[in-house]
């Protein structure tokens, strides 16, 4: 019996409309989506009911037994054994779970079925009577949640909480090792998309993700818990990863789960990229990234130090000597242009912050003198100013040419500047560089205002005519932003984009070049850690599907990812009929005048209790999707 295209579906319409044609129908929690006449409504239900049943924490009885149930009156129709009655149970069931389910699983699953059953009525009941076979299809299923969809990793938040609040800790280190194989890194300079997008801001306060994950980082740091597992045996093959830092890392990781041996060359004298050579030990000490490159190591990678790949060794060479595929993970390690008359003059007081931070990282001075100023509003401008707060400059000057609306660095970062006495200048650009022979007496400048949004979305800068003045100072740092430098490792001009970043497959990271991958910075430019993590766990995954198969091909869950967005997941617009009860935890903060005399940790970390109380917050907003392939 075919029956019409239907679409029930009351969320967000554009993430529907945008899902690949391959998928033939959906089934989530705003309702149902049709595309294919072919689909069996009574096939589609009974997968959905065995997956929801599969799904369920078990944490409380109307899921546990509810679903279970469900599962066996879907058994009895498909066997020939149901009845009118048995769809009126099914209704009745679905409807009851929805009411006093303690998990979104359970509470979103009414509007999906009661759908189904009302528009296939007919095809439910030929079945009943047996005038058709049910015909049986393929299925591919997805579980998130507003914080997984909004994390690049897709980390199971929810589940690791739940854990935390359960004390079991050793579960809950794995949950996040799973998705997240730096999580005391992560734990402390995340940027925390998945609490901007956590749904309990709109009861009272967003949880506080990250700093429950950093608790279990310390406990596991503190050998209190062991999460990890060794490797499997080793495979034959091994793979080049170009690149110790963060994007790097984590691939080697993955492959090293897999049991694939990777070789990373670094640059540098030492691993973690610019989490290391360039989040100031403030926020990210040390010894957390020797940690978490030691777990790395433990899965099986060998970093080798001080060779740069383009110069110390060609890529070509790789597969010479073995490499079965190479990742590319170089980052974005040189600073952009501020395009300021001066700038490349050579001046004595004049250095980019990303070599500034660099400078710093290596526990020199980098930069003496008596007021600094640093352009930029990013995280790197933030860590620049407060590093030299901390390398002895009394008065520091931050120049942005938006307001602080506009500003893309952290909110905790910018207040916390603020805290240790660095002064805002907003609505500012420079102009020219004020020197005296080759030492910096100031910078010009003009004021803008904003005009019509540009590509990113913010309002665009504009210069205010007659606005000039200079700003007295000796010593500027720009921190406008970083480029990349893949073409000097691949210098092949087809194989990169106008803004030399690899050109690579958006889901596998396959480049053109069938055995060389990418990802981090050097594909995206420069963007967050938990991105380049990201990036290197998928790209991993379809690594080891190269070395194996010999070609990536994606999988269904990559459609899901790919067309589920926060917005799809969660209504922006929801309200809750009763308002909340609790309030985030904060982690304690060390104190403005006595952190501005060290580079000790800032903030501290939850205590178990804390942590305990914090992970009870979550409200468990799992929601499962299904899709008929």
């Amino acid at each position: 019996m075919e029956h019409p295209v239907i679409n029930t579906w009351t969320g967000d319409q554009a993430s529907i409309d945008s899902c690949d044609a391959s998928v033939r129908a959906l089934m989530g929690w705003e309702g149902i989506v049709i595309r294919d006449p072919e689909v069996d409504p009574v096939d589609l239900l009974d997968a959905y009911l065995k997956r929801t049943a599969a799904e369920s924490c078990g944490q409380c009885i109307p899921c546990r037994l509810g679903t279970a149930q469900l599962v066996d009156l879907m058994d009895d129709i498909v066997g020939g054994r149901g009845s009118e009655k048995t769809l009126e149970q099914i209704r009745f069931l679905v409807l009851q779970i929805s009411r006093t389910a303690r998990c979104d699983i359970g509470r979103t699953m009414a509007k999906p079925v009661v759908d189904l059953m009302d528009n296939f009525q007919a095809d439910f009941l030929a079945v009943i009577n047996n005038e058709r076979p049910v015909r049986r299809g393929s299925y591919a299923s997805m579980v998130t949640a507003p914080c997984i969809s909004a994390c690049p990793s897709n980390v199971d938040i929810p589940a690791y909480l739940e854990n935390v609040r359960m004390d079991r800790w050793s579960q809950a280190m794995a949950t996040v090792r799973a998705d997240c194989p730096m999580p005391g890194t992560i734990g402390r300079v995340c940027v925390r998309p998945c609490e901007t997008h956590c749904r309990r801001s709109r009861l009272d306060e967003p949880l506080a993700i990250r700093a429950v994950k950093r608790f279990l980082a310390d406990e596991e740091m503190a050998a209190k818990l062991d999460a990890d597992t060794p490797p499997p045996p080793a495979k034959p093959g091994r793979v080049a990863v170009i690149g110790a830092g963060p994007a790097g890392l984590s691939c080697a990781y993955y492959l090293g789960k897999q049991g694939y041996r990777c070789t990373i060359f670094e640059a540098q004298e030492g691993p973690g990229g610019m989490a290391a050579y360039g989040i100031p030990s403030y926020r990210l000490p040390r010894q957390v990234i020797a940690h978490e490159v030691a777990m790395v190591e433990k899965q099986g990678a060998e970093i080798r130090y001080g060779i740069k790949v383009g110069e110390d060794i060609r890529l070509d060479e790789l597969l010479g000597k073995g490499y079965g595929a190479v990742f590319l993970a170089v980052g974005a390690p040189e600073s952009s242009k501020m395009r300021c008359e001066g700038e490349d003059a050579g001046y004595r007081c004049f250095m980019t912050g990303v070599n500034f931070l660099a400078e710093a990282a290596r526990g020199r001075t980098p930069l003496s003198g008596k007021r600094l100023v640093v352009i930029g509003g990013g995280n790197v401008a933030m860590d620049c100013v407060r590093t030299a707060r901390r390398i002895g400059f009394d008065d520091v000057n931050l120049l942005y040419r938006r307001t602080e609306a506009e500003m893309p660095a952290d909110p905790q970062e910018i207040e916390e500047a603020k805290e240790e006495g660095v002064h805002f200048h907003h609505l500012v650009a420079p102009v020219s560089i004020v020197a005296d022979g080759e030492e910096i007496t100031g910078l010009k400048c003009q004021r803008m205002e904003l005009g019509e949004p540009d590509a990113s979305g913010r309002r665009r800068p504009v210069p205010v005519q007659g606005s000039e003045f200079v700003i007295d100072c000796d010593t500027i740092i720009p921190a406008v932003g970083q480029v990349c430098v893949v073409d000097c490792v691949l210098p092949e001009e087809d194989a990169l984009t106008p803004w030399k970043t690899l050109v690579v497959d958006q889901t596998t990271f396959q480049s053109e070049t069938s055995h060389i991958f990418g990802g981090g910075d050097c594909v995206t430019g420069p963007a967050t850690l938990i991105k380049a993590l990201a990036a290197g766990k998928h790209a991993a995954r379809f690594i080891t599907e190269y070395l194996e198969a010999g070609q990536c091909t994606p999988q269904p869950i990559d459609l899901l990812r790919k067309m589920i967005t926060p917005d799809t997941v969660c209504r922006s617009q929801e309200t809750f009929a009763y308002p909340g009860q609790t309030v985030r935890a904060h982690p304690e903060i060390m104190a403005p005048d006595v952190r501005i005399g060290s580079f000790d940790e800032v903030e501290k970390g939850f205590s178990a209790a804390q942590a305990r109380v914090e992970a009870a917050r979550c409200l468990r907003c799992y929601r499962l999707m299904l899709s008929a392939i």
